[in-house]
């Protein structure tokens, strides 16, 4: 039996939920900054000791954080 289940292709899923260090890499910074800056103004899902992120809450967070730099002249 375990044999036949082999030959069965396993389909792609969509991911609905990151951990905390693929949520962080998905903003291009290290877990520590993501624990400060970003997971007390989100939305998360907690799962015993795994905290999981949904995509769209790390959508909302750059999206409300985005501003326009301006460098300063002197």
């Amino acid at each position: 039996m375990a044999s036949r289940r082999a030959l069965r292709p396993i389909a792609e899923v969509e991911r609905i939920l990151y951990t905390r260090a693929e949520a962080a890499n998905s903003l291009g910074m290290s877990v520590d900054t993501f624990e400060r800056k970003v997971q007390p103004l989100i939305k998360v899902v907690p799962c015993g000791a795994l905290v999981l992120v949904p995509p769209e809450e790390l959508r909302r967070w750059a999206r409300e954080n985005s501003r326009f730099f301006l460098k300063q002249t002197a």
